[in-house]
């Protein structure tokens, strides 16, 4: 029977290019001067490690982990040429114990591939995760991307709103919140015109 990481992992083996390229996602650009320097970062379900290679040359901390060996071979391969030194972890987020308190930030960007269920939980370890005063960044789309499909899930259960993200994340102050479009050019996997939404939001100081 085939299995998620079997997905993943013939996808990205099927081409030597980046499917989401190289550059790291715009969001994550915009949001990084908001994490202390030298933070422990950690990005689940990184894929090709174009975030996790930006915020380690960045001077961060960063641990990174996909359920895809083809696409850690990629994001090392990335991680060698730019000069950096990440974390890397093969990872199945179902079932995973999710350290305690343990990074500055964790920073997500399109892990839309969770059922609710299961993003409840991926949802719920990323704020264990995350320190006191600690920071998450979501990036994801909403809805409105099945009239575009230029990207994502076809399940329009595994899309963000913004009351969703604000039930989910409503116990940690939220700093930031924005649904809005926008024209992506991210590898052949995220390419046009696209729904997205923005989430930043701050754990409580014990």
């Amino acid at each position: 029977m085939a299995t998620l990481s079997d997905g993943w992992d013939a996808r990205y083996a099927a081409t030597a290019d980046y499917v989401f390229g190289t550059a790291p996602s715009q969001f994550v650009v915009t949001h990084a001067d908001r994490l202390k320097p030298r933070s422990r970062i950690l990005t689940p379900a990184d894929g090709e490690g174009r975030n996790a290679v930006y915020l380690a040359r960045l001077g961060h901390q960063v641990t990174a982990t996909d359920i895809s060996p083809a696409a850690q071979d990629k994001a090392k391969r990335l991680a060698a040429r730019e000069g950096v030194e990440v974390d890397f972890q093969i990872q199945d987020l179902e079932g995973w114990t999710w350290p305690e308190a343990a990074y500055d930030a964790v920073a997500a960007v399109f892990i839309q591939f969770a059922p609710p269920d299961f993003r409840a939980a991926i949802f719920e370890g990323m704020k264990r995760s995350v320190k006191p005063g600690g920071l998450i960044l979501l990036h994801g789309y909403t809805p409105r991307q099945l009239d575009y499909g230029t990207g994502g899930p076809s399940q329009v259960e595994q899309l963000y709103t913004p009351e969703l993200l604000e039930a989910a994340f409503g116990d940690f102050g939220i700093e930031h919140l924005h649904a809005y479009e926008a024209d992506l050019d991210e590898g052949a996997g995220h390419r046009g015109r696209s729904a997205l939404i923005d989430l930043v939001a701050r754990r409580p100081l014990d």
